[in-house]
């Protein structure tokens, strides 16, 4: 079944590849040297350890500088820089005309912890099987970076100049840590990366079926990540003598009332973008419940009823949710202290110190004069704060139509019949740096992914031989088209 996917999977490849060649108003797709060298780029990355432990993002950073090096681009277009000698990030810059300012290319080099232990393969080496890239950063996202490299390397080697500089950072700590590379290049040399917009190939793609695309998706705005600390403190005593205000039993009254309590509905002109184009694509009562939810004012019955979708939920609210606990000294003794982390993805707006004063109100007990359950932020190098950061994601303006337009006439070719969404993502990306800095940012990828098959951050992570391929020739046209007007 396998052979027979890899099969249609590769016709339909070779299928799209003709069309495109046969279409002389088109820029021609990747060719086979820069399939090749891109599958080389993402071997290599996948085998050098990039995790926060004992991995080197700087390792990662060198290996590409001798890779542009090696296709002509200049030492003084080459930065290697970052603030330790674990954590230095790469950013490279291809000349054009100047017509339009800069376009610049995010990626992050680093990855998530992996144990041998708990794969079927080696995570730090990248094996090809059953018609799919294993390693850990094949989805999450050393594909990107590689298709971003191979890219760059084809454009300058064909002498393209475009009408805007196009600038390459990949940048370390994104997956965690405390040197994020995006943050500390835009504090520290933003004149290197400024850009009118930026192009983040961490996210987005073609959604998938079971094999069948649904979807292109863009994420053109992202929720804030920021964790909580609450910490229920107690004299504690002798366990043979219960007490009802034992630290544990508070802490879990209050991470309940954080579970029961539903921030309020919102949508910005992303996520209403978003459900415009997602009631031509329902039918019943969910397309029913989106005309009704879009409306002015929204009815809320029908964002009661959406709101049980898990997704829907939280791409309409602000949502927390208890990750960690930890409690207790001793099996015979009553608690003294017990505490739990509370991670959000805030909506665009919304500062983390909001967040922290709105769960200091909703944990607060009417019937207890003096709190005894203290919330705290924590901060990207884990020190606890009483007062949470300013820090906000921005509410995003509409969708660029020098990114769209080339992007919608690019699927219809390559993906015929599938729209393309513009989307918020739930999760937590660099983008949220670019877009604080004022560079609108979007996700954008050309490979396909399955719904039932989301491995980031998982074990045995993977992406698929053919989808990769086909996500090469996808980024070489759509450059092109977005850089050449």
């Amino acid at each position: 079944m396998a052979f027979r996917k890899l099969l249609l999977g590769l016709f339909s490849f070779i299928s799209i590849g003709f069309a495109f060649i046969m279409d002389a108003q088109q820029p021609s797709p990747a060719d086979d040297a820069t399939r090749k060298l891109a599958v080389d780029i993402f071997r290599q990355l996948i085998e050098i350890n990039t995790t926060d432990s004992v991995g080197s993002v700087t390792a990662a950073s060198e290996a590409m500088a001798q890779r542009f090096r090696d296709a002509g681009f200049a030492d003084s277009d080459i930065h290697v820089l970052g603030p330790n000698d674990r954590k230095k990030n790469i950013v490279v810059r291809l000349h054009g005309s100047g017509k339009h300012k800069p376009v610049l290319l995010i990626g992050h080099l680093d990855v998530v912890e992996a144990r041998r232990e708990d794969w079927t393969t080696d995570p730090f080496q990248f094996i090809e099987k059953d018609g799919y890239y294993y390693g850990r950063g094949t989805s999450d996202m050393k594909d990107g970076d590689a298709i971003m490299s191979a890219t760059l390397i084809r454009m300058k080697k064909e002498g393209y100049v475009p009408s805007r500089d196009i600038i390459l950072a990949m940048t370390a700590d994104e997956e965690g840590g405390t040197s994020n590379g995006v943050d500390w290049l835009i504090k520290n040399h933003r004149e290197l990366i400024d850009a009118e917009f930026a192009l983040n190939h961490d996210g987005g793609g073609v959604l998938a079926d079971h094999g069948k695309p649904i979807m292109m998706e863009v994420n053109a705005a992202e929720k804030l990540y920021g964790d909580f600390v609450l910490t229920a403190t107690n004299p504690g005593g002798h366990s043979s003598l219960p007490r009802p205000d034992n630290a544990i039993y508070e802490l879990a009254d209050a991470l309940i009332r954080v579970e029961h309590y539903q921030f309020p509905f919102e949508l910005n002109n992303i996520t209403r973008a978003y459900y415009e184009r997602q009631v031509a694509m329902s039918s019943g009562q969910r397309a029913a419940d989106l005309k009704a939810m879009l409306k002015t004012p929204p009815d809320m019955d029908a964002v009661a009823r959406l709101s049980k979708d898990p997704v829907d939920n939280s791409t309409m609210h602000t949502t927390c949710v208890a990750t960690r606990l930890s409690g207790g000294h001793a099996n015979n003794a009553l608690p003294q202290m017990a505490q739990a982390n509370v991670n959000c993805r805030i909506e665009p707006g919304h500062s983390l110190e909001e967040i922290r004063l709105t769960l200091e109100q909703v944990i607060a007990d009417p019937k207890v004069a003096h709190p005894t359950i203290k919330v705290q932020f924590r901060e990207n190098t884990n020190v606890l704060m009483d007062h949470g950061s300013d820090r906000h994601s921005f509410v995003p303006p509409a969708p660029r139509q020098d990114v769209f337009e080339p992007l919608e006439k690019l699927v219809a070719q390559m993906w015929p019949g599938i729209p393309v969404v513009p989307s918020m993502s739930t999760g937590a990306s660099d983008g949220v740096y670019t877009n604080a800095a004022g560079m609108p940012t979007y996700c954008v990828s050309g490979e396909q992914y399955d719904r039932d098959d989301i491995r980031a951050h998982g074990k045995d992570e993977r992406t698929g031989v053919a989808s990769f391929a086909r996500g090469v020739d996808f980024y070489y046209v759509f450059l092109k088209e977005v850089t050449e007007k």
